[in-house]
């Protein structure tokens, strides 16, 4: 007897998810849409498209500046005071005895 009523609360549990799915289902289509044909009526989309540049296209809006170009790699300075200061004070060092190691 207990292996039914263990396949019956199976079966149950199983049509439990089923129908808490196709509520959520039915919810999501229920929610109200916005065609792109209306949503562009105001040109805001249309113009949004034409003046932002897409760095990933360059046949179309031409090569991009070295500042302009957001995946561009960044390029690193030289030394700066700031940083021997920063690794003399990790090390305990002073800014003189770093300076002559670096140099």
């Amino acid at each position: 007897m207990s292996s039914r009523t263990n396949k019956a609360t199976m079966h149950e549990l199983k049509l439990r998810r089923l129908m808490e799915h196709n509520h959520r289902l039915r919810e999501e289509l229920a929610r109200p849409r916005v065609m792109v044909s209306v949503a562009s009526l105001n040109d805001s989309l249309i113009n949004h498209c034409r003046s932002t540049k897409d760095p990933l296209i360059p046949a179309l809006w031409g090569p991009l500046q070295k500042g302009e170009d957001p995946y561009a790699p960044v390029e690193q300075a030289g030394c700066c005071s700031s940083d021997v200061e920063l690794v003399s004070r990790l090390l305990g060092n002073t800014r003189t005895t770093l300076s002559a190691i670096l140099l």
